[in-house]
């Protein structure tokens, strides 16, 4: 379960159309970029491939949204099974009130995984992949919140690898945070995709010219272009991609 694809998708929040006719297709193991100014639908279209916009009362979703060909949203589909592939990171770090090893363990144990040997190899795989290992491995049993912000992060993107997803979302995973951990999360996400198909919602231009692999511009509820980074950033087809990306709204 990799390819995402979405066709013809609407999107109501009551009777506000958030999404108007988007089709994107997603190829595995790549970065993708979803820019545009706030209000736009950049998170709520990144929520529908996990299903998080049904935890909002009085939603509608008129279209497809395909993993692998398959529509996620058909009544066979198991939600819990759908977000252990399709891996969710947030805005700021949002770490448990636990310790840094539980922390990642989280999910797992969840997921009703019990056997020791599993989870400690899971969580130590996990906090490696995310650069962090060296810089927690003494301090495994004390609390996430002793962390910096940046490692808070990388802490939350390793308890999201931990389950084993095959696609990672990330809704502006570093607005929060300082020039040195947005660094290091970028040289992550760069990693990743050998392994991941990764949708990131980024208000950072530089950013998304930096880790992506396509763009795709959002304005108004409404897909205006998507494309390899490069032709987006550098011969954009439509000239509202070329003012919102040379800052002239936005």
């Amino acid at each position: 379960m990799q390819k995402i694809e979405s066709k013809n998708v609407n999107f109501y929040y009551g009777q506000t159309q958030a999404l108007k006719d988007i089709s994107i297709s997603i190829e595995k193991n790549t970065v993708t970029a979803l820019i545009g100014p706030s209000g736009c639908g950049k998170s709520t279209y990144l929520r529908l491939f996990n299903r998080m916009n049904d935890l909002i009362e009085n939603t509608r979703l008129e279209g497809q949204i395909l993993i692998d060909g398959v529509d996620i949203y058909e009544k066979r589909i198991n939600v819990d099974d759908l977000r252990k592939n399709v891996g969710l990171v947030f805005q700021k770090p949002n770490p448990f009130p636990k310790t840094i090893f539980e922390n990642v363990a989280y999910g797992l144990r969840v997921n009703g995984i019990s056997n020791k040997q599993l989870i400690e190899e899971r969580v130590f795989n996990s906090i490696q992949q995310v650069s962090l290992w060296d810089e927690v491995k003494d301090k495994l049993k004390k609390s996430a919140f002793e962390l910096s912000g940046g490692q808070q992060q990388r802490l939350c993107i390793a308890r999201a690898l931990a389950i084993q997803p095959s696609i990672i979302l990330m809704d502006e995973p570093t607005s929060s945070l300082d020039p040195i951990s947005t660094s290091k999360i970028e040289e992550l996400i760069y990693e990743m995709k050998d392994k991941y198909t990764i949708v990131i919602v980024t208000h950072n231009m530089q950013q998304a010219g930096r880790v992506s692999d396509s763009t795709a511009f959002f304005y108004l509820g409404e897909l205006i272009e998507h494309n390899t980074t490069k032709t987006i950033f550098t011969n954009p087809a439509e000239k509202r991609t070329q003012n919102y990306i040379t800052g002239r709204f936005g």
